[in-house]
């Protein structure tokens, strides 16, 4: 193998895993992805030292690996927690990944990534603080400060989707079941699932979040009350994130970030819950869309003066 730098970025998500390999100079190189062996911790290594493998093998070169994930690594077991992928609960999923691939491995929360990503050279470029919002299967976020991401004392930091939707109305109240084991969290109001869920029980028929979406665009009344519903939920939602943070950019990602209008309606119903006589915070779209986490789990190497970009 050659001595060209090349970053592997890892993806690991509840339905796919996903890797991408940067140059020294940040441009993509390749990129591949393959189903998430469903429930299956071993599977899950397996595959992802097999895609790591044939990226080095392809290109010729070996590589720094961050990789992206559900959940975040204890501080004091170094076990895997609060991961919807609940299979990756309880496991050294950085020592088993250093073991497997004969090197060292960073590992971050998928939504640190995608925050980092968006941070650094995307949306949220030249931001002091930045809120970066995954919005997909689960709800998760990351924040990034001066261009660092944020873990905190608990490596919680971020962890929005896991706590009550703020300022519930009777009808939301206790909310429904969690996985954590709560009820009423964002997560399952905000999820695609969540969106999905609530549609379902109205209608009599299940629609996806995208078609949702799509229905309420195309003049469908009980998806639009729906959306609407959406809206102002996500509203109160970040408006407690900017009451606790005042973050200068909030980037969405996920799935549900494709739904155009929550870039002018967020911010229409969400200064009425935010303590501030103006809101300055942006609501925006990702630069870099389905490839943010990834590059942002390549950038995990990007302090390192013999790592790359």
């Amino acid at each position: 193998m050659t001595g060209t730098p090349i970053h592997i970025g890892i993806d690991l998500g509840g339905s796919k895993i996903e890797i991408a390999a940067y140059g020294a100079d940040g441009v993509e190189r390749l990129r591949r992805r393959v189903a998430t062996p469903a429930g299956d911790y071993a599977g899950t290594l397996a595959a992802i030292a097999a895609l790591v493998a044939d990226a080095e093998r392809e290109l010729g070169a070996r590589a720094t690996v961050g990789v992206g994930m559900p959940g975040a690594e204890s501080r004091v077991t170094g076990l895997i927690k609060n991961a919807n992928s609940t299979c990756l609960i309880g496991q050294p999923l950085r020592r088993d990944l250093a073991a497997r691939l004969g090197r060292e491995v960073r590992l971050a929360n998928d939504a640190n990534c995608f925050a980092l990503s968006e941070a650094v050279d995307g949306a949220g470029a030249g931001a002091e603080v930045v809120f970066g919002v995954i919005l997909g299967t689960g709800c998760g976020a990351g924040v990034v400060v001066r261009g660092r991401v944020l873990t905190g004392a608990n490596a919680i930091a971020g962890e929005w989707g896991h706590n009550p939707l703020p300022w519930p109305r009777d009808d939301e109240r206790p909310g429904p079941t969690c996985y954590c084991g709560g009820r009423g969290c964002l997560e399952t109001w905000l999820s695609g699932p969540g969106l999905a869920r609530e549609y379902a029980a109205r209608a009599g028929v299940a629609a996806s979040a995208a078609e949702i979406a799509s229905r309420a665009e195309a003049g469908d009344a009980l998806a639009r009350t729906c959306l609407a519903d959406y809206v102002d939920r996500l509203a109160r939602g970040l408006a407690h994130v900017i009451n606790v943070l005042d973050p200068d950019v909030i980037v969405l990602g996920g799935g549900l970030s494709n739904i155009g209008r929550l870039y002018d309606e967020v911010p229409r119903h969400w200064g009425r819950h935010i303590f501030s006589d103006h809101v300055a915070t942006r609501l925006v779209a990702p630069r870099h869309g389905d490839s943010s986490g990834v590059r942002g789990a390549a950038w995990l190497w990007r302090d390192d003066p013999d790592a790359g970009p």
